[in-house]
């Protein structure tokens, strides 16, 4: 049965942030986070350590953009210092209300969401979020996710965040419409993706990273005009679009009618297409769809990324990205792997 966040009973505070509520109304009790998760309980494991353009990371998973916002969303639950890195909630050039409700979906293992970037603006993540970030984060690597409605406007975001020390490197979320194009998304235009990928990285001191949209016919075309574009390194992949109805109106559950589609069953396809690209590239990779464990991790990493970031596992289980994160090592020995490094491609 598909749940929307109307009729969700408990629905994780994370799901709560997609779903567009800023201050999530469930608490949950202090003994749902283990000490070791807490302030203070930060232990690194040498062998996970990832080197990346413009990102030194003490192990290669952080957060999906979108699942944790600005990260105080949710501090509460872990020390953020566990994290590879920190991936912010996708910023326009303007404050977005995003689309109405209900904009998100459970359905079984499955969620979609149609968000529609609801966000704060890039003036604000600089004077209030980023801010925060550097005082209680200072050795956490952040990135920034961008997006916009034109070329014009992605450039203009860019040149802003470059007003920020403590920004790593800058993630393009490319699956937003282009409104110069009829509404086409920017992500399945090679063109226009070389093109918006070459006037962020000129208008940008940090390495930019490329947001791959799954919903093309042939993503190495894409990810090649990226790469030459002057990206530093793509993320793989973004959500497939997908749609619901309600039997009993006959209508689409969604209020935009579609939806981007996560959760587990993404894994095989993500794990295709950045095995499809490592054929023609050598462009670094961070993956990103259907993770759920450390085992999950380690596919992506054989498959051809050197980092992840994992998304819609936490709105079911809050800790599941250092959850993940502890099991690395243990995993790792299982299976006689040394070093991360020595699997990507194998």
């Amino acid at each position: 049965m598909a749940e929307t966040t109307e009729n969700m009973l408990a629905i994780s505070a994370h799901a709560q942030l997609l779903a567009g509520e800023e201050t999530p109304q469930i608490t949950r009790p202090s003994s749902t986070r283990p000490d070791n998760l807490k302030k203070g309980g930060v232990v690194s494991d040498p062998r996970l350590g990832v080197e990346l353009p413009g990102l030194k990371l003490k192990n290669p998973v952080m957060p999906a953009s979108g699942t944790c916002w600005y990260g105080q969303e949710i501090a509460r639950d872990y020390d953020l210092n566990r994290l590879g890195a920190i991936v912010l909630k996708t910023t326009t050039l303007r404050p977005r209300e995003g689309n109405g409700q209900p904009r998100l979906l459970k359905s079984g293992e499955e969620w979609m969401n149609c968000n529609g970037l609801h966000n704060v603006g890039v003036e604000q993540l600089l004077a209030d979020k980023l801010v925060w970030l550097e005082e209680n984060y200072p050795d956490l690597p952040v990135i920034a996710s961008v997006a916009g409605n034109s070329v014009e406007e992605y450039e203009q975001v860019a040149t802003k965040l470059n007003k920020s020390s403590h920004l790593a490197a800058l993630e393009l979320n490319i699956s937003c419409p282009n409104v110069k194009a009829g509404g086409q998304a920017m992500g399945v235009d090679p063109e226009v993706v070389e093109e918006l990928t070459r006037r962020c990285v000129q208008a940008s001191s940090k390495p930019v990273y490329v947001k791959l949209t799954p919903n093309v016919t042939d993503i190495t075309t894409i990810a090649l005009a990226a790469e030459r574009g002057g990206a530093a390194g793509l993320t793989m992949i973004n959500t497939l679009t997908g749609l619901r109805f309600d039997l009993a109106s006959r209508k689409p559950i969604l209020s935009n009618v579609t939806g981007g589609v996560s959760g587990p069953a993404l894994k095989p396809i993500c794990l295709r297409l950045i095995h499809q690209v490592r054929q023609v590239s050598d462009i670094p990779i961070i993956g990103v769809g259907g993770i759920t464990s450390a085992e999950d991790v380690l596919e992506y990493l054989i498959a051809g990324a050197q980092a992840v970031q994992v998304g819609s596992a936490s709105f079911t289980d809050p800790l599941a990205l250092p959850k993940i994160i502890s099991a690395l090592p243990l995993v790792m020995d299982q299976y006689g792997i040394d070093n991360l490094s020595t699997l990507r491609g194998e």
